[in-house]
C-alpha cells in the first residue's frame, strides 16, 4: 500500500497543481466572495451565487453540528471556506488539508483563529487526535485514478472510509460532497476534460461510494445537487466571460478560452444527466467491533 499511496499522491499533487495553481487572482475573478470552487445549493430560483455558495456552507455546517463541535477536518479545504465557517462558529481546533500551495498560502494569510491548513494528501495524514466532524467539499473526485478497475477505486474509496471512520470520534460526522457518474461511464468521458482540465481525475459512482462505506459508515442522508451543479456552471461561465478582459491579462487568452470551454462541457454534462453531484451525510456505525479508542472488545 505504501507504494500505491507514494504514486496516487504525487500523481493527486501533479493534478492540483495543473488545476489550482494557476494563479488565486484569476479564479477571484469568477467565483463568489467566499472562492467556493464546488456546487452551490440554490433554495430558491432567485437566489444569487453568493447566497446559494452560503446555503452549500451552511449544509456542511450544519452537518457536522459545527456549532457544539470542538474540532473539525477538512480535506480538500480550497481556499478556506469552510474553515472560516468553523472559525465563525468557534470551533476551536479545525485543520484544512490542500495539495495546492496557492490556496495554503491564502488561507494562512487570513489567520482564520483555531485554524491550521496543511500541504498534505490525505493518504499521508496522521493525525494525533480525532475529530467531531469531518467535511470533504470536492476532492473525492481525485481519490481514484483513471487506469484503476471499480475494485480498485471501491479500494480506495474504502481507505479512505476507513480513515475518516479511524478520525470520528463515536458521534462524529462526515458531510462529503462529490461529482459522480450519472448516466455515463469512464470510456465516455470528454478527453478535453480528463486530459486538460483535471488530468489523473477518476469521478465515482454511488454504488461505488455505498460499497465502499459499507459497514464502516451508516449513510444517513444522500441528495441529488445536479441541477445545481448545471446552474452553478453556467453562473461561473457568465462570470468569467463578463471578466474576459481583465482574465486574458492575468493568465493569457488560451486558458481563458481553456477556462470557458470547460464550463460550458460541465454545465451541459450535469443538465444532461451525464454527469451527477452527491451530497452525503454519514455517521460511523455504533455497533462496531472496536471501542472509541480503537481496542477490540468483546
Amino acid at each position: 500500500m505504501a507504494t500505491i499511496d507514494a504514486e496516487r499522491t504525487a500523481a493527486a499533487a501533479a493534478a492540483i497543481r495543473h488545476h489550482y495553481d494557476i494563479g488565486n487572482e484569476f479564479y477571484r475573478l469568477w467565483l463568489d466572495p467566499t472562492l467556493s470552487y464546488s456546487c452551490a445549493l440554490r433554495e430558491k430560483p432567485d437566489d444569487t451565487l453568493e447566497l446559494a455558495q452560503a446555503h452549500k456552507l451552511r449544509h456542511h455546517l450544519d452537518a457536522v453540528d459545527a456549532d457544539r463541535a470542538g474540532s473539525v477536518l477538512d480535506i480538500g479545504c480550497g481556499w478556506g471556506a469552510i474553515l472560516n465557517g468553523l472559525a465563525e462558529r468557534g470551533v476551536g481546533r479545525s485543520v484544512g488539508l490542500t495539495l495546492s500551495a496557492e490556496q495554503a498560502e491564502y488561507v494562512d494569510a487570513q489567520r482564520y483563529p483555531g485554524v491550521e491548513v496543511r500541504i498534505q494528501d490525505w493518504l499521508d495524514y496522521h493525525p494525533q487526535e480525532r475529530f467531531d466532524g469531518i467535511i470533504s467539499i470536492g476532492a473525492f473526485e481525485h481519490f481514484a485514478r483513471p487506469d484503476d478497475s471499480p475494485e480498485q477505486k471501491i479500494r480506495v474509496y474504502r481507505e479512505f472510509f476507513t480513515r475518516c471512520r479511524e478520525w470520528s470520534n463515536p458521534d462524529g460526522t462526515l458531510s462529503l460532497q462529490t461529482i459522480a457518474y450519472a448516466n455515463m461511464d469512464a470510456a465516455q468521458a470528454n478527453s478535453f476534460m480528463t486530459q486538460q482540465i483535471f488530468p489523473d481525475a477518476e469521478l465515482p459512482t454511488l454504488a461505488e461510494i455505498a460499497a465502499a462505506a459499507q459497514g464502516l459508515f451508516d449513510i444517513c442522508e444522500v441528495t441529488n445537487g445536479r441541477l445545481d451543479y448545471a446552474w452553478t456552471c453556467a453562473e461561473w461561465a457568465r462570470r468569467l466571460r463578463a471578466e474576459r478582459a481583465a482574465a486574458t491579462e492575468l493568465v493569457g487568452a488560451e486558458a481563458v478560452a481553456r477556462y470557458e470551454r470547460y464550463l460550458k462541457l460541465s454545465a451541459m454534462g450535469f443538465r444532461m444527466g451525464k454527469l451527477t453531484l452527491y451530497r452525503l451525510v454519514l455517521r460511523p456505525y455504533r455497533t462496531s467491533l472496536f471501542g472509541a479508542r480503537g481496542d477490540r472488545v468483546s
